[in-house]
């Protein structure tokens, strides 16, 4: 599909110069656009590639001089970057998958499929449950019993959501993420070995044969309006209440949520972070790559935690934080830079040691 340089610009509100009518088949990176693709030089830095190229449009960073440049024509935008995540909707490349149900898909007689849905093959649609108009269901995936899909939603293959889950509108899943699968809950008949070293005792006195009884999860999962949920990604189902992924949050692949855990609105989790169970992520929280977060930890608004960060305490809004146990930015890198100098310290302490022996062997 090909958009000409005004149409582009129209969908992205952005202005426009030069041959509005140039029609051009998909974005590129500068050095490698060709003639019909619209080169991505979002910042100065990118003059010199967009001149080892073929483009003749591009987007561009505000105030570049595109004739300057050799283009023929330019879309500009103060947020470059922003305007991309309009320009790759524009040339998206939509999963080709007919309206209708096809018929390989299961669908149980008791489900409701609105209108202008694409169920594909192999689907499995369960009793009772109701997916939304304009839903797409790609191949293999499964929708269990009582669950609930608003519209505009996407499930890629593979994709499973479970009994009586909500989900709002306009939902993605990529292949092989699980809603609803039952939380990772066990207790031990007396006092185990987990809960002795929580409260402080030898866990060697709890080291008793013990068998492990599940808790089963009663609950299920809430999603909101707008979320994303990377390949692979797992939310679990309540214990007994929901567990809750508020409207806006996107998580990456193999994102972990664990029971009853509740995220709030706009929240960024990055792969492989995981949240244990009844633990609070607040609205606009940012987790970086495999940040880990404890059961029964409230992380405030706003707060930003950098990869491999381990938050084991309550975090209060507003904060950037890193390591493990995870601190204050500005305090974990004073404390990195005195790690380093450790090495050097100790031979201080070495040498200064010799000495002293040295001169009380003199005496």
């Amino acid at each position: 599909m090909k958009f000409s340089i005004a149409q582009i610009a129209q969908a992205l509100g952005a202005r426009a110069e030069g041959e509005l009518d140039l029609v051009l088949r998909s974005p590129a990176e500068p050095q490698s656009a060709t003639a019909d693709d619209l080169a991505l030089a979002l910042s100065p830095k990118f003059a010199d590639a967009l001149n080892r190229g073929q483009a003749v449009a591009a987007l561009l960073w505000d105030g570049a001089d595109w004739q300057a440049l050799g283009l023929r024509a330019a879309i500009f935008s103060p947020r470059p970057r922003y305007a991309l995540a309009g320009l790759n909707q524009v040339f998206e490349r939509r999963p080709n998958l007919p309206t209708g149900i096809h018929p390989t898909a299961i669908i149980d007689p008791s489900a409701e499929i609105g209108n202008d849905a694409a169920i594909g093959p192999f689907v499995l649609v369960g009793a009772r449950a109701k997916i939304g108009a304009n839903a797409r269901i790609l191949g293999h995936a499964s929708v269990a019993e009582d669950a609930v899909i608003g519209e505009d939603c996407l499930l890629h293959s593979g994709v499973r959501i479970g009994a009586r889950v909500r989900i709002g509108a306009r939902f993605i899943a990529q292949p092989n993420a699980v809603v609803g699968a039952d939380g990772f809950s066990y207790v031990t008949p007396d006092v185990g070995v987990v809960e002795a070293a929580r409260a402080g005792h030898d866990p060697a006195a709890s080291l008793a044969a013990q068998h492990y009884a599940r808790i089963n999860s009663l609950g299920a999962v809430v999603i909101g309006d707008d979320v994303e949920l990377g390949a692979g990604c797992t939310v679990d189902r309540g214990t007994i209440t929901d567990t809750i992924i508020g409207s806006g949050s996107k998580l990456d692949n193999l994102v972990m949520i664990g029971h009853n855990v509740r995220v709030g609105t706009d929240c960024l989790l990055c792969a492989q972070a995981g949240v244990g169970g009844s633990s609070i992520i607040e609205d606009r929280v940012v987790l970086g790559g495999q940040v880990g977060v404890a059961d029964h930890v409230t992380v405030g608004t706003g707060v930003v935690a950098a990869g491999k960060s381990g938050i084991s305490s309550n975090v209060p809004p507003n904060r950037f934080i890193m390591g493990n146990p995870a601190i204050r930015a500005e305090q974990n890198i004073e404390c990195y830079k005195i790690y380093r100098r450790l090495p050097k310290l100790a031979q201080k302490v070495e040498n200064l040691q010799k000495a002293v022996s040295k001169a009380a062997a003199n005496d």
